[in-house]
């Protein structure tokens, strides 16, 4: 494995090293051997004694773990800490501790020394688009092996490629989260010019052993000049064999995952298209047949030059092993068939998180384990193999259509609110990258602990796992969108489209539409510019296998719930969020374009100047009109 010197240092210390070559080595692990069926993951914390983190519950479809904490069965936005001295917009481990990484480093590893651990190598990102890694963690916390081992491409060790020599290890120690961060999750990246080391000191791996490994790729990207999208992507064939690739990016909980499922039916067949929350009334779709759907990824998308065609549009293939899959809405037998049988009865053993399971039973993904008497955890979790997943396509693909999805919240004449949203909208690719830029997290945001108020995810809705410079990504995007002028870009809702509750089924009937369209333009009495400039074009009229969408869910305004006045007072929230975290992007390192798209927006440009900025091939062309340098 040729680990670095530091690692094979505690590896020749500590009293035992159990070395892994399969994921499937791990299951005993995480259930505390071969003839146990439960298990305790604890730790004995100075000031504290006896912390049991996690318990762990062998099932008859893979492994059950639950947090003690409810607030270890999220993610911490907050959790990234940079502990190198490295260029970086992060805050550093010196400005928030006052003190140097170093002394901490040398003290995790001191405790290692002291465990019994486990250790294998993985390859982040894929073979030519990656990193060679290798994780160092304490025996008993197998379970947090095994979703690394399942989440990344572990190798064994009998076939690792040589040389090999890690660029990325991961190191584990949970017990620091109470002696050093208040019961915290912490996670440290410590960059060098050879080795991106990871300090985990929590076990949810969503800081880690999935973000983290996702701010590796990004650091790796931010040097070569390329970028790791946060996506899941879709190939989507019509019941008349038309193919489009659809690519949807947004903030944790925009839809990701959701958009590689096939819409939710009522019980009779039809689509509940969205229910007043004023008056009570329902609206529904009838669609016969759906299209299928060839999942592609789910969460990370490399868009490696070596991938790419200069054909006007993007090339994605896949940067991960397993799927992070959230399974909050599904809360009865029958929500998601397809899902619910997979991971029943699935082909290999999987991990759940945060699912209500016990010993030698059957773990069911709508089972969600309580944070408190009667309130459901809002992120239970399965980590699902690509390899167990019906139609997946391992190669890469050509992204048709880039959508990115906005959680809202309700919008009424009563409480104003960003919510305005239609079931979506074209944005000139200009303000997509704007929306990117911004990238709103959004309404009662279940993955990760939240304020509950908007807040932006940053650049590329993947700037809080990134380690760099955010220009610089910006400057990434931009090229990058500036490139593929043949791309379709859409915005989606989920949750709320004005005084309607919708749950993602706006993201499902847009996939539905644009893929019967295929690639023809729409003609011009089909959109018009919205009420607000932020969201581009609005749909006059859409119709799906016959059904016809009403129009106050494609322009909100037109809802006598909401009206122009309180469409407009949401306008001006996101209008001020807009300007709130654009200026940051406004500094000498940004590309002149860039400028010229921010200094648009500052000066309340309307959607054709967006239009003349970069051009696309889904519109009429009109002659750019740059301002001078």
């Amino acid at each position: 494995m040729n680990p670095p010197s530091e690692a094979v240092a505690l590896l020749s210390a500590c009293p035992k090293v159990t070395v892994v070559s399969r994921s499937s080595e791990l299951i005993d692990l995480a259930c505390g051997g071969a003839d146990s069926d439960s298990f305790e993951v604890s730790y004995d914390v100075p000031g504290r004694g006896k912390v049991v983190e996690a318990r762990v519950v062998r099932v008859r479809n893979g492994v059950s773990a639950n947090y003690e904490e409810p607030y270890m069965r999220r993610r911490d936005p907050e959790s990234m800490v940079m502990g190198d001295d490295l260029p970086t917009d992060k805050i550093t481990f010196k400005e928030k501790y006052g003190k140097d990484f170093n002394g901490l480093r040398q003290e995790t590893f001191a405790w290692l020394k002291s465990q019994e651990l486990v250790t294998f190598a993985f390859r982040a990102g894929k073979k030519g688009m990656g990193i060679d890694a290798m994780v160092v963690a304490p025996a008993n916390a197998g379970f947090f092996a095994l979703g690394l081992a399942l989440l990344q491409e572990i190798l064994a060790i009998d076939e690792l490629p040589q040389p090999y020599k890690p660029q990325l290890i991961i190191y584990v120690a949970p017990p620091f989260r109470h002696t050093h961060f208040n019961g915290q999750q912490i996670v440290v990246h410590r960059r060098s010019k050879e080795l991106h080391e990871i300090f985990s000191y929590n076990l949810y791996p969503g800081p880690s052993a999935k973000k983290g490994v996702y701010g590796s790729l990004l650091n790796l990207g931010e040097k070569e000049g390329w970028v790791t999208a946060h996506c899941s992507t879709a190939q989507v064939i019509t019941p008349y064999d038309n193919l489009v690739t659809i690519m949807h990016e947004g903030a944790s909980g925009g839809g990701k995952s959701e958009m590689l499922e096939q819409a939710h039916r009522e019980t009779d067949g039809r689509l509940l298209l969205g229910r007043n929350l004023l008056t009570g009334e329902q609206r529904h779709v009838t669609m016969p047949r759906g299209c299928e759907i060839r999942p592609v990824t789910d969460d990370m998308a490399l868009c490696h030059p070596s991938l790419q065609k200069n054909d006007g549009k993007l090339r994605v293939v896949d940067a991960e092993n397993a799927w992070f899959v959230r399974v909050n809405h599904i809360t009865e037998y029958a929500t998601d068939p397809s899902l619910e049988r997979l991971t029943a009865q699935p082909p290999e053993p999987l991990l759940f998180l945060n699912i209500d399971a016990v010993p030698r039973g059957r773990a069911l993904i709508w089972e969600h384990i309580e944070d408190e008497p009667g309130k459901p955890c809002p992120n239970p979790r399965v980590i699902l193999p690509r390899r167990s997943i019906p139609e997946v396509v391992d190669g890469p693909v050509t992204v048709d259509i880039r959508s990115l999805g906005v959680r809202t919240p309700p919008c009424t004449r009563e409480k104003p609110s960003y919510g305005i949203i239609g079931l979506f909208h074209i944005l000139p690719p200009a303000l997509a990258w704007l929306w990117r830029l911004v990238a709103p997290r959004g309404h009662a945001n279940p993955s990760i602990v939240d304020t509950g108020e908007m807040t932006s995810e940053g650049v590329g809705s993947y700037w809080p796992f990134a380690t760099g410079r955010q220009v610089q990504h910006a400057n990434l995007l931009l090229k990058q969108v500036e490139s593929t002028p043949a791309t379709l870009y859409i915005l989606c809702p989920n949750q709320h489209i004005g005084c309607w509750y919708t749950s993602f089924m706006p993201q499902w009937i847009a996939r539905e539409y644009l893929a019967r369209r295929g690639m023809a333009r729409f003609r011009a009495n089909q959109i018009r510019p919205a009420r607000s400039p932020l969201l581009g074009y609005a749909l006059h009229d859409v119709t799906v296998e016959g059904a016809n969408i009403p129009r106050w869910f494609l322009q909100v305004d037109t809802q006598p719930e909401v009206g122009e006045e309180a469409y407009d007072q949401g306008a001006a929230i996101l209008d001020n969020f807009f300007k709130k975290h654009l200026e940051s992007y406004m500094t000498p390192e940004l590309l002149p374009l860039g400028r010229w798209i921010i200094e648009c927006y500052l000066s309340r440009g309307k959607v054709e100047d967006y239009r003349k900025l970069i051009a696309s091939e889904w519109m009429p062309q009109q002659e750019a009109a740059k301002p001078a340098v």
